[in-house]
């Protein structure tokens, strides 16, 4: 009696951190989980492949775990002990021939999707790509567009379906760009240019972030990514350079200054090479 109230117990509890798995997922937004862009579509599927491989070796190891624990376990003497048994092809060719056919489908797959899924290979459609310099500030995020001659602190707006080249670096220490539901994270470096390259296929407001942790202020160095038609983008690009407000160098200066929870914010941008001075003030030699 004892032993079918411990078994029951076992099967229960599993059951029921599988429920509460289920549970949390169903009633909680994952963003990788729920992608709205061509790149992030692409890496959810990876992952939900890649996992599912991994689980043919892992859930068979979990439930023998608990097979043979119960069955050898010490008050059980019917077990049958065979301390000289070896060489059994079938059990070798299951423990070690099915992971090397795994890792050899998760080689071929890393080797594929790393090429598909390569941050500086740009994405053609039938549409002309909006250029996007975005650079990390502690802790904030500055958003130059140079053809549309405008910047903003922590919103970066895109037409949808239309491919965004991002180019990335940054003016404080080591950080990373993510916009988890369009696509991967990069790391935005000073004195770099990194380059990653999304498309947004609905409209929408997705939320972006550093995810690489960088101080006291990394918890509200957030920021919004909106997608909009075309014509939503145009407008907003026209209000944005009546804004009033320009960022000179001496603007800049004060901008780069650390600072937590900044609002969102507009400039008109009168120097359309000031994410490549940036990128250059850690590169020319101070006189002296």
């Amino acid at each position: 009696m004892k032993k079918t109230f411990v078994t029951i117990l076992i099967i229960l509890l599993v059951l029921g951190a599988g429920a509460l798995l289920a549970l949390y997922i169903s009633t909680h937004n994952i963003p990788i989980l729920e992608p709205k862009g061509l790149i992030s579509d692409q890496e959810r599927d990876l992952i939900v492949t890649c996992s599912l491989l991994m689980l043919i070796v892992v859930v068979p190891v979990l439930i023998l775990t608990f097979v043979f624990a119960w069955k050898y376990r010490e008050k059980n003497e019917q077990s049958k002990h065979t301390p000289d048994w070896e060489h059994n092809y079938i059990a070798e060719i299951c423990w070690w021939g099915v992971p090397f056919v795994i890792v050899v489908i998760l080689a071929v797959i890393t080797w594929k999707t790393s090429h598909e899924l390569n941050p500086f290979k740009p994405i053609v459609n039938d549409k002309q790509p909006v250029e996007i310099q975005a650079v990390a500030l502690n802790w904030k995020w500055l958003f130059i567009y140079p053809e549309q001659g405008i910047a903003t602190i922590n919103l970066v707006q895109f037409p949808e379906k239309t491919p965004i080249k991002f180019e990335i670096t940054a003016d404080a220490p080591m950080n990373s760009f993510w916009i988890p539901q369009l696509g991967g994270q990069i790391y935005a470096m000073p004195a770099m240019r990194s380059k990653l390259y999304l498309v947004a296929n609905e409209q929408g407001n997705y939320s972006g972030r550093s995810s690489n942790i960088n101080g006291k202020g990394f918890a509200g160095m957030v920021f919004t990514a909106k997608a909009t038609s075309e014509q939503e983008f145009g407008t907003w690009v026209e209000s944005v350079r009546g804004s009033g407000k320009s960022l000179t160098m001496e603007r800049y200066s004060k901008l780069s200054e650390p600072s937590e929870y900044d609002p969102v914010s507009y400039y008109t941008l009168p120097d359309k090479d000031l994410f490549h001075k940036i990128i250059r003030k850690y590169m020319t030699p101070k006189k002296g």
